[in-house]
């Protein structure tokens, strides 16, 4: 892995760890993060710090990954899927104050080898989408997929297994 720091107007990578024969396009935010090798990254991706992805993936523009959310082997993602990590999101704490890190915790999801999440999916936090499941276009996954099933709608409901 290399450590890339580039900042200029078609993309800022900070302290991104990148595998071999990783492609990023322009216009991507990433900083802190790991993307493993021959993993493709669209334009308009934000990756937030500590995310995980690994290698032969495959995300598409406009999709936002925050912190806390590991994607790992074989996985693609479609255009504009939103990852959430926290469940209560407020500005202010209890003084009024804008939140700072320490004012919320981080909740964890897990995107399994091989799953495909379609177009315009939400990710809610704290899910485990299973190896090989696929999330349909548009839907919000507010709960764990399992392995090889197909999960669509708002909220997503598994409609079927595959082989």
């Amino acid at each position: 892995m290399r450590l890339l720091n580039i900042n200029y107007g078609k993309k800022s990578l900070r302290n991104v760890k990148v595998g071999k024969n990783v492609r990023i396009f322009n216009f991507v935010n990433a900083y802190e993060c790991v993307i493993g090798d021959n993993t493709k990254i669209g334009a308009f991706v934000e990756i937030q710090k500590n995310v995980k992805i690994g290698t032969n993936c495959k995300i598409s523009s406009h999709t936002f990954i925050c912190e806390g959310v590991t994607i790992k082997d074989g996985v693609f993602i479609g255009h504009n899927v939103s990852f959430i990590n926290d469940i209560y999101p407020k500005a202010v704490n209890k003084k009024g104050v804008v939140q700072t890190d320490s004012d919320w915790k981080v909740i964890k999801t897990v995107v399994e080898n091989g799953a495909s999440i379609g177009t315009s999916a939400t990710i809610l936090c704290g899910i485990n989408i299973g190896e090989n499941s696929i999330i349909g276009a548009g839907s919000v996954v507010t709960k764990n997929v399992p392995p090889n099933a197909v999960a669509v709608g708002n909220p997503a409901r598994v409609i079927k297994y595959i082989k």
